[in-house]
């Protein structure tokens, strides 16, 4: 990959048209990070006719032969991951302790995905079974992949979303046309060149990065994309609904994730957890804790052993091994978010610590007493904060977690065994952790939303799924 070049097909090459660039820069420091080649429509094209032909390639690959890539692919991610590391954290603002986290799991995601790529199984139909119908038929299902595969991410994980997107992809078979943030794009062209240099065939990978409205919108509508996995708002991931067309769609979208605390619960625990959940990635996480419920009996507890924890998190310098809380992805989000901690405080709640900002860092914040309806509980926040309001009883606090339009995650803390199935049979999320927040996700697992948080699930085996369509096949005998 040499600088300011497109991959296009599996090849590096120069975008078509007038090469605009884009410099990508730190939002801790404003220092330069890399130069990136800005696609147009005229490389949107090309990408997609080599994906037509690349597709046509990759699906008639065994699997055996696509996991032996694949496979090559996790090596070099794993030799990689030290670079990688370094350059999410410069260009997100995370870390380098999270961004060594994020990068180190790149590998054991692209593995456990060509894994389940080899592992298409059909089933058989009992034909005989219905009426009309006798041993003279034989009924069983396959599955193929979808064919062309167009892959939107976010900046705030821009190794593991897009991972997440593009190992499925190719490992049942597809080709992929992935477009990155914009503001995070250096960590997904490091990545797609571990899969070029394990040898992908031509046509079956490209990345361009640009602008969303247009690139985005030319790649969901295309006719010749059957498959859309987006991470991103609910707002953008409407858009695609109305605008795609007869496509699957994988949409993982908006969230403001509650955790109920009940009377019962372990104080200590439940405040430690909140205290890495509600602030990983400066709270720049769709299943980051937004919203915590308390009864009335722990609240001033929890708040007592959950604001010391909260004021501990160092913040500064992303690069620095002591640094426990990083950027936001630009000053521009962190005044937003500032200015809904201080609308919260204006309408009632009471900022018991941080909400301060110096550049694109918004120190820990803990917001009590918030209105449940209000819309620093009801909107998604993306920033480092913590609602924390009362519920008096069971049933309030189910209404409160169940209140928003959102479903993505939820983390319900009790020594009750009976509560905690009363939560897992009632909370409306995706996911739902008992004793502890949602922030918890292991790669493996099916991951997902309900309601405005979207649907489809990623997770390798739930993913191979969605990347690929069941055929009915049935022969035809004699009848006996």
């Amino acid at each position: 990959m040499a600088p300011a070049e497109l991959l296009i097909g599996s090849r590096w090459q120069a975008p078509a048209g007038r090469g605009r660039t884009h410099e990508v820069a730190s939002p801790f420091d404003g220092s330069s990070v890399g130069t990136v080649a800005l696609a147009g429509l005229d490389d949107v094209e090309a990408a997609l006719s080599a994906a037509e032909r690349g597709a046509a390639v990759w699906r008639r690959t065994p699997a055996h032969e696509r996991m032996r890539i694949l496979l090559r692919a996790a090596e070099l991610a794993d030799e990689r991951a030290g670079k990688v590391a370094s350059t999410i954290s410069a260009e997100s603002g995370k870390t380098i302790t999270e961004a060594t986290g994020e990068a180190s799991r790149s590998g054991d995601i692209i593995r456990l995905a060509a894994f389940e790529g080899t592992q298409l199984y059909g089933d058989t139909l009992p034909l005989d079974a219905n009426g009309g119908t006798g041993l003279d038929k034989v009924g069983f299902t396959v599955r193929q992949p979808c064919g062309v595969v167009v892959a939107i991410t976010p900046f705030n994980y821009p190794a593991l979303l897009v991972l997440h997107k593009l190992a499925p992809a190719l490992a049942a078979g597809n080709a992929v046309v992935l477009k990155p943030a914009t503001s995070t794009p250096l960590t997904a062209l490091e990545l797609a060149a571990c899969f070029v240099d394990a040898g992908l065939p031509e046509g079956v990978l490209s990345v361009l990065v640009g602008s969303g409205g247009v690139l985005g919108d030319a790649l969901v509508s295309d006719a010749r994309v059957r498959k859309i996995s987006f991470t991103g708002s609910t707002a953008t991931g409407e858009h695609i609904t109305r605008v795609a067309g007869v496509k699957k769609l994988s949409l993982e979208l908006g969230a403001s994730c509650p955790v109920v605390v009940l009377p019962d619960a372990d104080i200590e625990l439940a405040a430690g957890a909140v205290a890495l959940g509600g602030y990983v990635n400066a709270g720049q996480v769709c299943i980051s804790v937004q919203r915590v419920i308390t009864h009335p009996d722990v609240t001033a507890d929890f708040l007592d052993a959950l604001v010391p924890k909260v004021e501990a998190i160092t913040t500064g310098n992303p690069a620095s091994p002591d640094t426990a809380m990083g950027s936001l992805i630009s000053a521009r989000e962190a005044e937003r978010v500032v200015r809904a901690i201080a609308r919260a405080g204006a309408d009632g709640a009471r900022v018991l610590t941080g909400g301060e900002r110096e550049g694109a860092v918004v120190t820990p914040a803990v917001v009590a007493d918030v209105d449940p309806n209000s819309p620093f509980s009801q909107h998604e926040l993306f920033g480092p904060a913590v609602a924390v309001s009362s519920a008096a009883d069971w049933e309030s606090a189910l209404a409160q977690a169940n209140g928003t339009a959102y479903g993505l995650g939820a983390g319900v803390f009790t020594s009750d065994v009976a509560g905690a199935v009363r939560a897992v049979r009632e909370i409306d999320a995706g996911s739902v952790h008992i004793n502890w927040t949602p922030l918890w996700r292991a790669d493996l697992m099916p991951y997902g939303g309900l309601k405005g948080s979207g649907y489809g699930k990623e997770g390798p085996r739930a993913a191979v799924a969605e990347m690929t369509e069941a055929k009915t096949i049935v022969l035809h005998g004699r009848p006996w």
